[in-house]
């Protein structure tokens, strides 16, 4: 299978989803921002049906409403305008309304959507590879330098405000990182089922450790792992990829749990105990 192009595309696409993924979704999982995550990536496709309407890529449409609703989302959590919940079902229902109002009103025939709903990891170009190849740098380069600012402000922005750590800014373009990795991987696993990438692979991992470094490089190779297999699965059994490798992400997830309680015999850990470590334990 490796002979086709398509393929070798797929491979470098499901390395580099899983890395910035990796990164991003324990950043997203350790703020308890899974479901602001679900709220901007629903809005993505706002984006989407902009872009065929306006005759531009799909995914640069995508890109600005993700970033627009991710800072709005942000902004208004802060300003306590409106409670966080529905700040995230406006976002959610605004995007898709978008989305499908401006797919109907695109001249000519109607697109399929499906590709963006549910993800196709075998149709990623090469343009979209260097997008991606930009973006993991990008999210490698961020969280190597100010990986212990990034610490502090998961678990306690007070903490990290005493520090001199400049929250707001930070905060402010961890939550772009967020949405540009959203809207890069929705070409592998779709908007619907995007946020499993982003949160599976850490719960996985955190069911061994605490630690947060550990639960990042574990949610890569776990990522990684899923997603080779369920591309490989789905090569030959002719299935969807996007569905495929979330559905082997959460068949790890239950034989984790199935390892963590014959090896240690404790079967479900409290909500204290699923927390990642604390920053000063770092």
């Amino acid at each position: 299978m490796l002979k086709y192009g398509f393929i070798q595309n797929a491979f470098m696409a499901a390395l580099l989803m899983s890395v910035s993924c990796g990164i991003i979704g324990t950043y997203i999982v350790s703020r308890r921002m899974v479901f602001i995550s679900g709220g901007i990536t629903h809005a993505s496709f706002g984006g989407v049906g902009m872009g065929y309407f306006l005759g531009i890529p799909p995914l640069a449409g995508a890109a600005v409403f993700a970033v627009l609703a991710a800072l709005t989302t942000e902004n208004l959590t802060r300003k306590k305008v409106i409670r966080n919940d529905s700040i995230i079902a406006i976002m959610w229902s605004l995007g898709m309304a978008l989305g499908i109002i401006f797919v109907y009103l695109t001249p000519g025939y109607a697109p399929n959507l499906m590709s963006f709903l549910f993800g196709s990891i075998i149709t990623v170009t090469s343009t979209d590879l260097w997008f991606m190849f930009s973006l993991t740098l990008t999210v490698l380069f961020f969280f190597i330098v100010f990986f212990r600012p990034i610490l502090y402000i998961s678990f306690d922005e007070q903490f990290a405000k005493t520090r001199g750590i400049p929250v707001m800014l930070l905060n402010y373009l961890l939550i772009v990182l967020v949405a540009l990795t959203i809207v890069l991987s929705i070409r592998i696993a779709g908007i619907i089922l995007v946020l499993s990438i982003l949160t599976i692979p850490q719960n996985i991992a955190n069911i061994f450790t605490n630690r947060f470094s550990v639960i990042m490089i574990a949610s890569v190779i776990l990522g990684f792992a899923a997603s080779i297999l369920g591309l490989v699965i789905s090569y030959f059994l002719d299935i969807p990829s996007g569905a495929t490798i979330i559905f082997f992400l959460v068949i790890m997830y239950l034989a984790a749990r199935v390892v963590k309680v014959l090896t240690f015999g404790k079967k479900y850990p409290t909500e204290k105990e699923s927390a990642y470590e604390p920053a000063e334990n770092r």
